[in-house]
This record gives structure tokens, C-alpha cells and sequence, in this order.
């Protein structure tokens, strides 16, 4: 079966969730809820957000320990581990062997955790992907679904444009984290480059504070993927444009030989209420002005990404296929260039010589 664009699973499994925070809230249960996928149970440190959860959503259980709730839960589930990237180790520690985790998004905070989670991951033999959701959007399956039927030609170009402001505050383990913009956000988008291009073959990349934001360690990026000289992947974004929302934009641009598609994802606009998303598409024709279309498009990427992410670590503990496409195998070369990006920012570009 599938919706938005996602392929669901044959054979649901019963989500136990770890972490009771806003994205947890906004994201995960509404998706879930969507497509009926069952949660039996929550637990988080404040157990007074586990409560209030319960409560508004169709929660079974609310734990009073991870022990307690992998007690109860077993390995014939999935475990919905939303937490900081810097608690992701600790709670894994803490899960069975061959027990099957979908881990929120980033894959720890340095590339040295990544790896200890990986080494882990397959110590434990646990059967993991990362909720790096974007490349699930349904605006994303639409235009990979046409770039795979050769629609718009070859795939030369992707660009990501995001100016938007974000109301940080809603997130306040950012305020004392040593990486956020690229780290946390971008990484959504380094991720998707990745699902169409592969690896790059390096990164350039700046990361910078605001006046503004000073207690944030960074919140506007400007970041090149390289691959090669005829393909071009850049990344640009600024969440400081505290301006309305008139020149805001956020948007996401396939070009290829023959044609191109833009998506203009509204969720990061007026954040978290967020504006319509658009999808919009144009195609070559020998003689003709280039006009562009738009279609419309079921789904969004909150909360309705979080499904295939989910659906991607279900349909492999369920044997539908042999591993997540957003497993943590997968996912460490997404960390694995974010730790690029960081390490050109600090050694700086190339002084000119005059």
C-alpha cells in the first residue's frame, strides 16, 4: 500500500517512543496517527511531558524508566528514539540486542560519536535508520519520481535556498549545544543531496552566528557539495530574517537537460504554524517558450515525512526489505560530510594574494 508517496508496511509493528519533546508533539504522533501506526508506549526524563502526551494522543503507556519500557515492549517493536544527538549512545546502550530503533535526526554531534553509534548499531545487531525525513516528503517523492522517469533530462543542478527566521527558542538544548545550524537543519539537506547524488567528493563550506542570535553557536550556512565539473549542489541558509514574511523563501530546485522543478516548502515560513508549499515544474519543448506548471501535491514534510522514515525501519524489521534506506550504515556518510562542512569552515577559505 502506499500514501504520499510512501511505500507502508505490510505488517505494523507496535512504536514505543523515548523522548516526549516538541518534535515528538508536532511531528512523530501526527504521522503516525495518519496512517494508524500503533503507539503502545512513551517515556522521557519529565515524565510530566510523557503525561500530557498521553493524553492528547493515542498513547498506551507512559513509563517511569527506559528499563520499565523495554520490559514491557521486548524486541518485537520499534523504538522511537527522539533525544539530543549527544544522549543517542547512552540510550541505545540501554536497548535490547536485535531490537529495531528509529533514531531522531542528527546521528550523534561529532563524527567520532556517528561512528561509536554505527559500531554499536551493529554490535548490538540492531536493526537502525536515522529520521532524516526529507527525502520522504511527498513533494520530494514527486520530484524523484520524475527525475527517475527522465523527465526533466539529467539531474545537473540541486539547489536549496532557505531565508526564513526560527524561533530557536523553542529548542533549548541548542543554547548550550557546540553545533547547530549545519548540525541540526542542514544536515536535512546534505542528506537529501546525498539520496540523489551519492557522496560528494568534498564539501566547502561557511557557518556563521548572528548579532542577534549570539547565544547560538551558528544559524546561517552557506555550503558547496562537489561533484565534479558538471554537476552543481549548494546550499544556502539564513534563519536571522526577522523582516514579515514577504521576502522569506525556502525552497529546494532540481535542474536538469531538459527541464526543472521547484518546490517551495512553506513549513519553515511563519515557523511552526508555517504557509502552503508549492510544487512547480517545466519542460522543454523544441519551438516553445519554456512555461511552468504546478501540481499539486498530498502531503507535506511535517508531520508527513515522518512516515516513511518510520515505514523504512518497519518494512525491514518485518523482512520487506534487507535494510532501511535511511539505515545508519547509509546515514554515517551524511555525518561523515556534515563534519566535512565543519572542518572547511574553521580552516577558512584562501587569502588572495595582492
Amino acid at each position: 500500500m502506499e500514501k504520499y508517496g510512501i511505500i507502508l508496511p505490510e505488517t505494523q509493528l507496535p512504536i514505543f517512543i523515548i523522548g516526549a519533546g516538541g518534535i515528538v508533539r508536532d511531528a512523530h504522533l501526527p504521522a503516525y496517527q495518519l496512517v494508524d501506526f500503533p503507539v503502545m508506549g512513551i517515556f522521557d526524563l519529565d515524565q510530566q511531558k510523557s503525561i500530557v502526551l498521553q493524553k492528547n494522543s493515542n498513547i498506551g503507556s507512559v513509563y517511569q524508566s527506559i528499563g520499565e519500557m523495554v520490559d514491557a515492549a521486548g524486541i518485537d517493536c520499534i523504538y522511537d528514539v527522539a533525544v539530543p544527538g549527544s544522549a543517542v549512545l547512552s540510550v541505545l546502550e540501554q536497548l535490547p540486542d536485535r531490537s529495531n530503533v528509529l533514531i531522531q535526526k542528527p546521528m550523534g554531534e561529532h563524527l567520532y560519536q556517528a561512528k561509536q553509534i554505527l559500531e554499536l548499531c551493529e554490535t548490538k545487531q540492531l536493526c537502525a535508520g536515522i529520521n532524516l525525513q526529507l527525502r520522504y516528503a511527498p513533494f520530494i517523492n514527486e520530484a524523484r519520481k520524475m527525475i527517475d522517469e527522465g523527465e526533466i533530462g539529467e539531474l545537473t543542478d540541486i539547489e536549496i535556498n532557505v531565508n526564513v527566521f526560527t524561533p530557536w527558542h523553542l529548542w533549548d538544548f541548542l543554547f548550550s549545544a557546540e553545533r547547530v545550524e549545519i548540525l541540526y537543519h542542514s544536515i536535512h539537506y546534505v542528506d537529501l543531496v546525498r539520496s540523489f547524488l551519492g557522496n560528494p567528493q568534498s564539501v566547502f563550506a561557511k557557518t556563521t552566528k548572528h548579532p542577534k542570535m549570539k547565544e547560538l553557536a551558528s544559524v546561517r550556512t552557506n555550503m558547496i557539495l562537489d561533484y565534479g565539473e558538471m554537476v552543481r549542489a549548494n546550499i544556502l541558509t539564513n534563519h536571522a530574517h526577522d523582516f514579515g514574511l514577504e521576502n522569506q523563501q525556502s525552497y529546494i530546485k532540481f535542474e536538469g537537460t531538459e527541464g526543472a522543478i521547484k518546490v517551495e516548502f512553506g513549513v519553515l515560513k511563519n515557523y511552526p504554524k508555517g504557509e502552503p508549499d508549492h510544487f512547480q515544474y517545466v519542460k522543454a519543448e523544441e519551438g516553445k517558450s519554456p512555461k511552468w506548471k504546478s501540481k499539486p501535491i498530498n502531503g507535506t514534510w511535517f508531520p508527513h515525512a515522518f512516515i516513511g522514515s518510520m515505514a523504512q525501519v518497519m518494512r525491514a524489521a518485518t523482512g520487506e526489505i534487507q535494510q532501511p534506506d535511511n539505515s545508519v550504515q547509509d546515514c554515517i556518510h551524511t555525518m561523515a560530510a556534515v563534519e566535512a562542512a565543519y572542518q572547511s569552515s574553521e580552516q577558512g577559505g584562501v587569502r588572495p594574494s595582492y
